[in-house]
């Protein structure tokens, strides 16, 4: 156990998806590593190349010399260019090949983080192009990207669960802090309004996102008597939404609007928070 109690709380999380992962992959057959997700462009395979490839980046392992092929449509920016090479390269390997990789990365990260010793607040290279940021919002993130690739994996294999897991709670919140820029900044909701967001399912929470005179948008716990907008939707669909797993016209008939259509609509098209 790290020496870092607050710590504690993401490397949990992490673990139990991590876990989830390799027990959802471990007893595929060759051809269900193909199965399609709804990350672009990427099945099982590739889902679980890149968690693999991530945390091998957080381990400090060297990143593979790879030249990508031209033809990834769904490679679109130097994002997405960079986390592509530890899928590509992982491409031609066989299932047996990727759940010994897998199990491997397992051991050595878990091993990583009992023994972290290094205070929340210091400052490391993140996995993806150097970007810097506290070991805490490390592990933070890592928690949350985890979850939602192992609900990539368990609807591309229709295998649901795990969406009140730890990780689930640590995506909540993580998603929660990008609904002011949703609401004032993209959908561009009137100033001094607000707009509500009722979530109900595994996961339960009520949050209103309030707009001030300036333009600038916050999230409170407590209620508006008078919102703009109220949506009330399911937790899975509020995390598809969240993560840009799905666009909004999919999904309309599992999210209920009142008030404003329009901003309503727009709230929906500008939901995504993911690259």
């Amino acid at each position: 156990m790290t020496v870092h109690p607050n710590l504690q709380t993401y490397i949990d999380a992490w673990t139990h998806s991590i876990e989830a992962i390799s027990e959802l992959v471990t007893p595929l057959v060759e051809g269900e590593w193909n199965r399609a997700t709804a990350c672009p462009g990427w099945s099982v395979r590739d889902v679980v190349s890149h968690v693999i490839g991530i945390e091998c980046e957080m381990l400090g392992d060297p990143r593979p010399i790879h030249t990508l092929p031209r033809d990834l449509y769904h490679v679109t920016n130097e994002i997405t260019r960079y986390m592509e090479v530890q899928v590509d390269v992982r491409r031609c390997h066989t299932a047996p090949e990727m759940t010994s990789e897998l199990e491997y990365m397992i051991i050595r990260r878990s091993r990583q983080l009992r023994n972290e010793s290094r205070r929340p607040e210091v400052m490391i290279r993140g996995p993806v192009g150097g970007a810097q940021s506290t070991l805490e919002q490390a592990l933070r993130m890592r928690a949350f990207d985890v979850w939602v690739h192992e609900q990539d994996l368990r609807r591309a294999l229709k295998q649901p669960g795990n969406l009140d897991s730890p990780a689930a709670q640590v995506t909540r919140d993580v998603l929660l802090e990008g609904l002011p820029m949703v609401v004032a900044k993209k959908a561009a909701a009137p100033r001094n309004s607000a707009v509500v967001f009722d979530v109900h399912g595994p996961v339960e929470f009520m949050r209103t996102v309030r707009v001030d005179a300036d333009g600038k948008g916050s999230v409170s716990g407590s209620p508006s008597l008078g919102p703009a907008v109220t949506l009330t939707l399911d937790w899975e669909t509020y995390a598809m939404l969240a993560c840009g797993r799905v666009k909004a016209d999919a999904v309309a008939h599992r999210v209920k609007t009142d008030g404003d259509d329009g901003l309503a609509q727009a709230i929906l098209r500008e939901f995504s928070l993911t690259p």
